[in-house]
C-alpha cells in the first residue's frame, strides 16, 4: 500500500520496529493497539510522510479509556463507598479507573497526577477543591476533562457532592434547638471539608450569640475512634461545663459515645454528641448516634456519568450537581 508521496506502510513498520499489520491495524482499529505503539507508529507516520497530518494526530490521541480517580485515603469508608459508585457507572461504559491515594497531602496528589498523566486518562475525579497551583496548571495544559467531588464551587468546575458549611451549620442549629448551649467541635485530620463544617458550625452559633473558641478541640493527626474518646477526656477536662460536642465525623463520634458510657457519662441528658457521615455502626450504638447521612456512594456514581457525558461531548456543559445532605436525628442528642 502506498501513500501518495511513494512512502509504503512497510515503511512505516521498519521505521517503527513493528510489523505492518500492527501498523494497519493501529490506522484502523487505534484502541486494539497499546498507547505505546500507537505514539511510536504516529511519529514514524509524520516522519515518512505516509498519511495527512490529522490521521496521525488522530492515531495519537486515541483514548485510552481511562479514567484518573483521586482521592485521599483507601482505609476511610467514605471514599470506598464513593469509588464503589464511580466502577459502577464506569464499568458498564467500558472505563477503567486509575486509583491514587494521596493520603491528605497536596504534594502527593501532584506527584500523582504527574504519574498518572504518562497513562493518557481520558478524565479525572478529584476529591475536594483545593489543591496546589500546580495541580491546577496541569489540568489545564492537558486539556483533561475533571470533575471536582465531596463540595460545590461557583467559579465554573463541574462539581458533585454538597455544601460542607451547610451541613456543619444544620448540625449545630439542632443542637441549639434542643436547648445545647455549650456546644464543643471536636476536629481531626483537619483537611478543607472538615474546616468547613467548622465554619458553617461558627456560624451558626454566631448567629446565636453563642460561640465560644474555648469549646474548639482540633487535631491535625488521622481521626480514630481512640482520639475521640481521648478528645472527650481532654475537652470535658477543661469544660465540665459543655453540654454538647458536634463531632466531624462519625469515628470521634464513636469514640466519645464509648467513653462516656465507660464513665457513666449520661447521653443526652447530661451530654448530647453528634457526628458526621452516618456509617453504618453509627445507627448500632448506645445510644444510637446523632449524624448527617452523607450522599457519597451516589457522588461516586454522578461525577462518573458527568465525566462520560464530557468525554462524549467536548462542547457539554459542565453542570455541577448538589446532592444535598440530611440529619439523622437520633437518641444521642
Amino acid at each position: 500500500m502506498r501513500a501518495g508521496s511513494g512512502v509504503t506502510m512497510h515503511d512505516v513498520a521498519r521505521a517503527a520496529g513493528v510489523s505492518a499489520i500492527t501498523v494497519s491495524r493501529a490506522l484502523k482499529q487505534p484502541g486494539q493497539v497499546s498507547q505505546e505503539l500507537r505514539e511510536k507508529i504516529a511519529r514514524a507516520v509524520d516522519m515518512l510522510g505516509y498519511v495527512p497530518s490529522r490521521s496521525a494526530s488522530a492515531l495519537a490521541s486515541a483514548r485510552s479509556r481511562t479514567a484518573l480517580v483521586l482521592i485521599p485515603s483507601l482505609s476511610n469508608t467514605v471514599f470506598l463507598d464513593t469509588l464503589s459508585g464511580i466502577e459502577d457507572v464506569l464499568q458498564p461504559a467500558g472505563y477503567q479507573m486509575l486509583i491514587g491515594n494521596y493520603h491528605y497531602d497536596s504534594q502527593q496528589e501532584l506527584q500523582l497526577l504527574r504519574a498518572y498523566l504518562q497513562h493518557r486518562p481520558d478524565g479525572v475525579l478529584i476529591t475536594g477543591l483545593a489543591h496546589e497551583p500546580q495541580f491546577d496548571a496541569l489540568l489545564s495544559r492537558h486539556a483533561l476533562p475533571a470533575v471536582y467531588m465531596m463540595d460545590l464551587a461557583d467559579d465554573g468546575r463541574c462539581c458533585v457532592g454538597f455544601s460542607q458549611e451547610d451541613a456543619g451549620a444544620a448540625m449545630a442549629r439542632h443542637l441549639l434547638a434542643q436547648g445545647r448551649r455549650k456546644i464543643g467541635f471536636l476536629g481531626a485530620q483537619l483537611d478543607e471539608r472538615v474546616m468547613k463544617r467548622l465554619a458553617g458550625y461558627r456560624l451558626a452559633l454566631h448567629e446565636a450569640g453563642r460561640h465560644d473558641a474555648a469549646l474548639e478541640w482540633l487535631n491535625p493527626a488521622p481521626s480514630s475512634m481512640q482520639m475521640g474518646a481521648d478528645m472527650l477526656d481532654a475537652a470535658l477536662a477543661q469544660r465540665p461545663d459543655c453540654d454538647a460536642l458536634f463531632c466531624c465525623n462519625d469515628d470521634l463520634a464513636l469514640g466519645a459515645l464509648f467513653r462516656c458510657r465507660e464513665k457513666g457519662i449520661a447521653v443526652p441528658e447530661r451530654l448530647a454528641v453528634a457526628g458526621f457521615n452516618d456509617l453504618q455502626a453509627a445507627a448500632w450504638s448506645t445510644p444510637p448516634l446523632t449524624t448527617v447521612a452523607t450522599p457519597r456512594r451516589q457522588i461516586g456514581e454522578q461525577a462518573a456519568r458527568q465525566l462520560l457525558r464530557m468525554l462524549e461531548d467536548d462542547a457539554v456543559e459542565a453542570a455541577s450537581s448538589d446532592l444535598g445532605f440530611q440529619l439523622m436525628l437520633r437518641r444521642s442528642s
